[in-house]
């Protein structure tokens, strides 16, 4: 009864298929999977894994032998029909001739279902031998028209040999129906049998146009579509035939489509666990040897917690063999004197300098070779952009997969270090889950086209004949996409572990070394680094709801803001600029040309940082002043003036009484009263209230025009700097 239900829907699914008057098939054959997989590459593990799964025993010939099918780009795989018939050939005296015998490919493949479904598809089809269909004429165009034309309408009226269906006994024929070279094209070889109308005939040979049970996505991409099901494991649709297909093809150039669709077939997760990620996962017993190559190939901001962060990776540094790439002549002060200090630490320490001229492909070669070569049972290759976490090493260790990045993204941004997809030109493509990947709404372990970087290589994967090409070198291309497309031709899977925080990526695009103190510019575009380096600790007490800010005047309130490593840099960047004004009224830098309360001072505007400041206004003051002057709220702050001035007794010691033309100031002490400086300080002259004792990083906020008429008091000797900006005037 079941066969028969299977039976009617193959009818109205497939008219022309079951129009077939060969002999009714009511046997329940047993079944066996076989297929070519001469090298255990990541697609054949991917392959058994699928079968399984689904609880389908697969014999796989030709393991460990040597390769006689030819270069598959091009026509080749004659060997997998030679394969097949020595099987078939010892098969044939110990299995039963009606064994139901399923060829597929396997690097390229998945079973997305169990023998007892291959078999049902199989019976209620009603014919001897089906192979999978393309929408191609491949390799030989010139034979589409020697196809019988189907009854109906198809896209995809072609034979494809990746997979194909019959009983023992009927495979014997076919397979026995021509002999074939080892190198030639076992596609073609399949044709012209199919071609063969006597053949055809004789074997009842059919294409699977509706994709029943075999589903090419060569052409066909448009043609499937993912589900879900009400357990939450993903299902494949041909929506163009409503079949359910129970083997996926990654033929030709829609391999990629394949990994993508291996993110979730069969059985790979569910919205909420990751069951791929478990069953890969190898905690560490031992911590094998690695290679930690770090890269520093483009002026990067905040260099200096990169390297901290290299150095807190917690990995024993006697396990580690640090290579250090600078090729940055503006970072090598830096980079010598950290290599200097912390090298001894680690089993081995190698510099590339800028001063050895060597090409990024050159240096990124040298550390493959270098590993492939040594005692490393690993590469950690890390860019200077990549900041990760003192955990990701292990982790990357601990997933099972032989190349596999850490999920990083740029703050706040889609920018990370991988591609989903890629465009016909190996360029980045925005895939249909990328943003539920970035995001964090998808977590696990995904197979991608592009990683770059930071990642773990496996070496061993490395000193296979196969990968001895593996190059970063095509003359003007980048040397990452090189490394994965030289990868991906050789079926290396990549992939991205977004199972935790890993880090982040910094923005190197706006850095500017010509600056003094080029990371103080950064607060835009690489805030996170910007904040954890300038930002005091203390500042975001002040922010908590119970926290009672400092009064030393009325209505003049005191914050920490700012570190001891702002105000120094900020100083630098001031004194480096040098074009004091002279503290005159007269100021062309003014609309007017005239400056009524004149000071010794430089504005943002001529050191490039009015934007920059703008943005800290914004967003460490204004949430200061809100919490302090209750039911006021403009939000951007406007500030015209934003100003650096500097005190000196030989210049200007102290500034007359005034009124600031503001809605309220920040006054931020860039130095230390005792130190630096001896006198100054802020009288507000209506209150008879003095503030001397000021301290470096804190702010004196206090409101502007008429309350707070105040005074610059004298400055007795060295240098007061303050930083002064009168918002929304």
């Amino acid at each position: 009864m079941r066969w028969s239900l299977f039976w009617c829907l193959a009818c109205l699914l497939s008219p022309t298929i079951c129009a077939s008057d060969s002999d009714d098939q009511t046997e329940t054959p047993d079944v066996v999977v076989v297929t070519v997989g001469t090298e255990d590459t990541h697609g054949l593990q991917r392959f058994e894994r699928s079968a399984r799964i689904n609880g389908v025993h697969v014999e796989v010939l030709g393991k460990g032998t040597a390769w006689r099918g030819g270069d598959m780009k091009r026509p080749g795989g004659g060997h997998k029909v030679n394969l097949l018939r020595d099987w078939i050939d010892q098969a044939y005296d110990s299995l039963d001739s009606d064994t139901l015998v399923i060829f597929t490919d396997s690097y390229d493949v998945v079973l997305l279902g169990g023998a007892d479904e291959l078999r049902e598809r199989f019976l209620a089809l009603r014919h001897r031998i089906i192979f999978a269909a393309e929408p191609f004429c491949w390799p030989d165009a010139g034979l589409a028209a020697r196809y019988p034309p189907p009854d109906t309408s198809t896209p995809s009226p072609y034979l494809n040999s990746g997979g194909f269906i019959g009983r023992l006994e009927d495979l014997r024929r076919l397979i026995r129906a021509a002999d074939i070279d080892d190198n030639a094209d076992d596609q073609l070889h399949y044709t012209r049998l199919y071609l063969d109308p006597k053949v055809r005939a004789d074997l009842d040979i059919v294409l699977d146009h509706n994709a029943t049970i075999f589903q090419t996505l060569n052409g066909a991409l448009s043609d499937v579509k993912l589900h879900s099901s009400e357990d939450g494991w993903a299902w494949l649709e041909n929506i163009v035939s409503g079949t359910r297909p129970l083997i996926l093809h990654g033929n030709g150039p829609a391999k990629l489509e394949l990994n993508a669709l291996s993110n979730y077939l069969p059985r790979v997760r569910t919205p909420d666990r990751c069951h791929i990620c478990e069953e890969l996962k190898t905690p560490l017993k031992d911590e094998p040897r690695v290679l930690l190559a770090v890269f520093i190939e483009q002026p990067t901001p905040f260099l200096d917690e990169f390297l901290q962060s290299i150095l807190d990776i917690d990995y024993p540094k006697d396990k580690l063999e640090l290579l250090v790439r600078n090729n940055v002549e503006y970072h090598e002060t830096t980079v010598d004197a950290w290599f200097s200090r912390v090298s001894g630490k680690y089993a081995s320490g190698k510099r590339l300098r800028p001063a050895d001229q060597l090409p990024e492909h050159t240096a990124r070669m040298i550390v493959l070779e270098r590993a492939t070569a040594g005692a490393s049972s690993y590469v950690f290759s890390v860019d200077s952009v990549a900041r990760v976490t003192p955990n990701t090493l292990r982790s990357l260790l601990e997933s099972g997969v032989d190349v596999v990045a850490p999920f990083l993204a740029r703050p706040g941004e889609a920018w990370s270090n991988f591609w989903g997809a890629l465009s016909p030109d190996g360029y980045y493509v925005r895939a249909h889950d990328y943003m539920d990947i970035v995001n964090g709404k998808l977590r696990g372990l995904w197979s991608v086209p592009f990683i770059n970087n930071c990642y773990l290589l496996k070496v061993d994967l490395f000193r296979q004949p196969r990968l001895k090409e593996v190059t970063f070198k095509v003359e003007g291309r980048d040397p990452d996409m090189v490394f994965c497309e030289s990868l991906r031709e050789r079926g290396v899977f990549m992939y991205v572990n977004n199972e935790e925080a890993y880090g982040h990526l910094i923005n190197p695009e706006w850095f500017d070394p010509r600056h003094t103190n080029p990371d103080i510019y950064e607060i835009i575009h690489n805030r996170q680094e910007w904040e954890d380096r300038y930002i005091s600790p203390e500042y975001w007490q002040s922010l908590e709801k119970t926290y009672e800010p400092s009064m030393p005047c009325p209505d003049v309130y005191w914050f920490p803001v700012v570190t001891p490593r702002f105000c120094k840099e900020w100083i630098e960047v001031m004194e480096a600029y040098g074009k004091w004004s002279d503290g005159s009224n007269k100021d062309t830098r003014l609309e007017g040309g005239y400056e009524a309360v004149p000071t010794r001072d430089i504005h943002m505007k001529q050191v490039g940082l009015e934007t920059q400041w703008l943005r800290f206004l914004k967003d460490y003051i204004r949430p200061l002043q809100e919490k302090t002057f209750l039911g006021y709220y403009h939000d951007p702050p406007v500030s015209l003036m934003n100003f650096v001035v500097r005190y000196r007794p030989d210049e200007q010691p102290s500034l007359r009484p005034h009124h600031d033309s503001s809605t309220y100031t920040i006054n931020l002490a860039l130095n230390t009263v005792g130190e630096d400086y001896t006198g100054g300080g802020c009288r507000f002259i209506r209150y008879n209230c003095s503030v001397q004792d000021t301290k470096r990083g804190w702010i004196l906020m206090h409101p502007g025009r008429l309350t707070h008429y105040h005074e610059g008091l004298k400055v007795i000797s060295g240098t007061r700097y303050i930083m002064i900006s009168f918002i929304d005037p």
